[in-house]
């Protein structure tokens, strides 16, 4: 089999259905509209979640908990992943982004204890747990909170 000889199974292609092009179409006149409403009518229709005036299940549903909206969600990195850097790196989020390993920092990188580490490097995050600070001062480095 080459690449020119692929094509999709029978019937898995489906022409679209052409609308308001006569009688003889199957789909002419109201279009499968049908006649008058709010729905048949150009640009008419119903938001999402309308109930036809009825309350609404997400307004009639008990709302629980509280969200706090100034909460920060720290970007988590494991002292075993910074066994990529050589010795005597300075490691910051550019440096972890740059590297491949964190792909959005969100509010800052919090530097997790799991794993082990082999490298002297200094560490610059937003935080640290406390095995992690001991972990990297274990081999030399410095655990830097900015």
């Amino acid at each position: 089999m080459k690449l020119h000889e692929l094509k999709p199974a029978e019937g898995a292609r489906k022409d679209k259905t052409r609308l308001g092009r006569g009688t003889g179409s199957g789909c002419g006149k109201t279009s499968g509209r049908g006649h008058k409403g709010q729905k048949s009518r150009s640009g008419g229709g119903v938001r999402p979640g309308f109930e036809g005036g009825q309350m609404p299940i997400y307004r009639r549903l008990p709302k629980r908990g509280f969200k706090n909206i100034w909460r920060k969600e720290y970007a988590e990195v494991n002292v075993a992943t910074l066994n990529i850097f050589d010795d005597d790196t300075t490691v910051d989020a550019v440096a972890l982004v740059e590297i491949g390993i964190l792909k959005n920092v969100l509010d800052g990188v919090r530097i997790l204890g799991d794993g082990e580490l082999t490298k002297k490097l200094n560490v610059k995050a937003q935080g640290f747990t406390k095995t992690a600070i001991q972990k990297i001062e274990a081999v030399g480095g410095t655990a830097e909170v900015i």
